[in-house]
Formats: C-alpha cells, sequence, structure tokens
C-alpha cells in the first residue's frame, strides 16, 4: 500500500488550445505492496525499514503514511515494536481510495474537478470526455484492491484492457 501511494505523480500533461490537462499516473509492482496484513496477524512495519526497500526517503515515506493513518487505512503502533500496518484487511482497500488520499482526485483540468470546467464553442464536449477520463480510472482503480496486487491476481474488469496487445503499446504523436 505505500508504493502505491508514494508512486501516484503526474506522468502525462496535454496541452489542448489554452486548456492544460494533467491526469495522474500510478506505477506499481507486487513487491511494492508492503502492508498486507490486518492485525492480529501483521507485523508492523517501521518506516526507516520500509523506505530502504522501497528506496524512498523517510521523510516522505512518513509524510505518505502520515496522511493513510489520518484517512484511516494504515494504524500506527508506537515503541520498538511499533511501526504501521493497515487498519482493515487487504481487500477492503481498494487502489482508488489509497491513491485519492494521497494524490486527490482521479482526474484534473487545470486544478479544477472535470464537473466544475466548462468550455464554449466548439471545445464544448472536452468537458465529457474528462468526465469519461475520470470514469475509465474508476473502471480500474475502484474494482483493484490492495490485496489483489499483493496476490498478483487482478480482477476481470482489468485484465480485460490488459488483454488487448494495443494497451501495451505506447502511442506517440
Amino acid at each position: 500500500i505505500v508504493a502505491v501511494a508514494a508512486l501516484g505523480h503526474v506522468v502525462a500533461q496535454a496541452e489542448v488550445g489554452e486548456t492544460r490537462v494533467v491526469e495522474r499516473g500510478y506505477g506499481l509492482g507486487v513487491e511494492a505492496v508492503d502492508l498486507r496484513e490486518h492485525p492480529p496477524m501483521a507485523r508492523a512495519q517501521q518506516i526507516a525499514a520500509l523506505a530502504e526497500e522501497q528506496g524512498l526517503p523517510a521523510k516522505f515515506l512518513g509524510a505518505i503514511l502520515s496522511d493513510l493513518r489520518r484517512a484511516e487505512l494504515v494504524l500506527s503502533h508506537r515503541g520498538a515494536a511499533g511501526g504501521y500496518v493497515l487498519a482493515r484487511p487487504a481487500d477492503q482497500i481498494t487502489l482508488a481510495k489509497v491513491l485519492r488520499v494521497v494524490g486527490g482526485p482521479m482526474a484534473g483540468v487545470r486544478g479544477n474537478r472535470p464537473e466544475d470546467v466548462h468550455y464554449d464553442g466548439v471545445a464544448t464536449s472536452l468537458q465529457e470526455v474528462w468526465i469519461a477520463v475520470r470514469a475509465s480510472l474508476r473502471q480500474v482503480l475502484e474494482h483493484v484492491t490492495v490485496a489483489d496486487v499483493a496476490k498478483g491476481a487482478l480482477p476481470p474488469e482489468v485484465t480485460q484492457f490488459t488483454s488487448d496487445p494495443d494497451a501495451w503499446t505506447t502511442h506517440t504523436p
């Protein structure tokens, strides 16, 4: 869950006339899901160990874990055996929830939610395009849980997209 959150970052920008669109991209891997267990079976993971394993600065990781704790996705324990554990079972935590906590809304246009952006003239239908982009992200991220990623078994709602060879090809202008 930690690396899933840490890797939420801007990866694509598009310019459409005077409109700058920034979408968030998410990278993750099975080995990146460190907090997989829910108490009482979980062993608390300390920031220093997680940071080293993920190759992230401990301070940066601490800020992410703090956000996840405030959102009640992780619990923190003090003391020598302290650290972080999931606040609920991994199969009840979607990637959408994690990424919203860390990065905000799924899709933004000029820093606004798509439903709050309006276009005039020939660009009027762009609002619907951005809303469709957000719905597409939701269709994947709201169906994948931390447990799915940890097990390496993604649901059919996701694999239907990845089974298309064109999905694996980068399209350039």
